[in-house]
């Protein structure tokens, strides 16, 4: 399939089923901004829960924070970002469009025109005002990352839960960028979410860890279905590095346009606590016991987008395939991450079916998140669970009156069998992987 027919087919899905809404769009639409559906906002917590999981509640050594978005510029200076979190900007004379610099090659994408104006530096950072009076003693910024949510409360979340290092501090959370030139649908926006982990490490310790993570978090990718050869690994060259970075390696996915970062793993050094010791007074070091002297522990960073993760994760389940001289699309979900695990079909709209299908809701939807559909012919309503990648169906028909049974339709397989209501819920948490 050609990269921009899968992408359009997908953007296409999004909306139809409910998972991706243009913003504003009765309103003719707002640039690069996105609402996410009944099924969208499902699969967007379900791909967050996954990460939190795997990075907070199943490891002893990370603990979680949910740090404020609106801050104060000092924060800001410190870390770097007022002096240097820009992109080169370039206007195009000839018909006015603005574009990164480093975007382009030279050449305007819209007019084909070479006639750019010099690069100038732009900075990303959403400014405005706290309080009745906008004046510069009002100022304040929209963060552009969660990380120094992160830095900023170390001591506090040191003092607090006794950990020493190696520890982490988990949050995921909404960051903005005004990015220059937004695009490839939910890929790069000005309002996103991100999943970011600060791991304290002592200073020596730092390379094994910085390993350590990224292969970690490669495997991530991997244990929820999408392909190995749909990711590579790629470290950045010395002169790409960000200022804070003594080595970064980002974890990329090939999507239709190409290959693009998912998440960065970055070894931060002890840059980050340094420039807020220095700038707010507070000393944001680790007083080591066994020698019995303090010291600033450098920071591994695996920082992941998880709106930009969800398409990932969309684009690599798509796929087609014919039934019965049919064309069906499917998406092939891990079910920890499909907006629903289970879809509850009674085949008729009479009162004793509907009754059954009511109980076996309420029976399954404690464990499982699940639809309810009654409307259409059963072949349509599993075609529209193979859409949206509900893994299993179960349908309740007249004879499920007589025997106390169901049956449950493989999403993948198209395969259906006939399970006792009794064993119902061990059987779903048998062929989903539920634990």
């Amino acid at each position: 399939m050609a990269a921009d027919d899968l992408m359009e087919k997908i953007v296409n899905l999004c909306k139809r089923r409910g998972i991706i809404f243009p913003s504003a769009e009765i309103y003719g639409g707002f640039r690069s901004t996105y609402d996410y559906g009944p099924l969208g906002v499902l699969m967007l917590r379900n791909v967050k829960n996954a990460w939190w999981r795997s990075m907070v509640q199943l490891r002893h050594d990370v603990v979680g924070l949910d740090a404020s978005i609106l801050s104060t510029p000092k924060i800001w200076e410190a870390s770097g970002h007022i002096a240097n979190f820009t992109d080169p900007l370039v206007d195009c004379r000839n018909c006015k469009e603005r574009w990164r610099a480093d975007h382009i090659d030279g050449i305007c994408p819209k007019c084909g025109s070479a006639d750019l104006t010099e690069a100038r530096a732009f900075n990303m950072m959403f400014k405005t005002y706290a309080g009745p009076v906008e004046d510069d003693a009002s100022v304040a910024y929209l963060r552009p990352e969660t990380a120094q949510g992160m830095f900023i409360n170390f001591k506090n979340i040191l003092q607090t839960t006794r950990k020493k290092p190696p520890f982490g501090i988990a949050q995921v959370g909404k960051s903005f960028r005004n990015e220059i030139t937004p695009g490839n649908f939910v890929f790069r926006t000005r309002e996103f979410e991100q999943m970011e982990m600060e791991y304290f490490v002592p200073p020596a310790e730092a390379p094994t860890w910085f390993e350590y993570w990224y292969k970690e978090r490669l495997q991530w990718y991997l244990d929820l279905g999408i392909n190995r050869d749909l990711l590579r690994l790629r470290h950045h060259d010395k002169e790409e590095l960000s200022h804070y970075s003594a080595g970064t390696v980002d974890i990329e996915f090939a999507f239709p346009w190409g290959w693009g970062e998912l998440e960065g793993i970055a070894n931060r050094t002890d840059f980050d606590l340094n420039a807020h010791s220095a700038h707010s007074g507070e000393r944001l070091e680790y007083f080591d016991p066994t020698t019995n002297e303090p010291y600033i522990p450098y920071v591994i960073e695996p920082a992941a987008g998880a709106t930009r993760t969800m398409m990932a994760f969309l684009v690599a389940a798509y796929g087609e395939d014919e039934i019965n001289g049919d064309v069906r699309t499917l998406l092939r979900l891990d079910p920890r991450l499909a907006p629903y695990q289970v879809a509850i079909l009674p085949l008729s709209k009479k009162e004793p079916l509907m009754r059954l299908a009511d109980d076996i809701f309420a029976s399954l939807s404690p464990i499982f998140s699940c639809d309810y559909d009654d409307t259409q012919s059963i072949g349509r309503r599993y075609r529209r669970q193979d859409e949206v990648g509900t893994p299993a169906c179960v349908t309740i028909d007249f004879e499920s009156l007589e025997d106390n049974a169901v049956t449950i339709r493989d999403r993948d397989t198209t395969n259906q069998v006939r399970v006792p209501i009794a064993g119902l819920r061990s059987h779903l948490a048998a062929i989903l992987g539920w634990n």
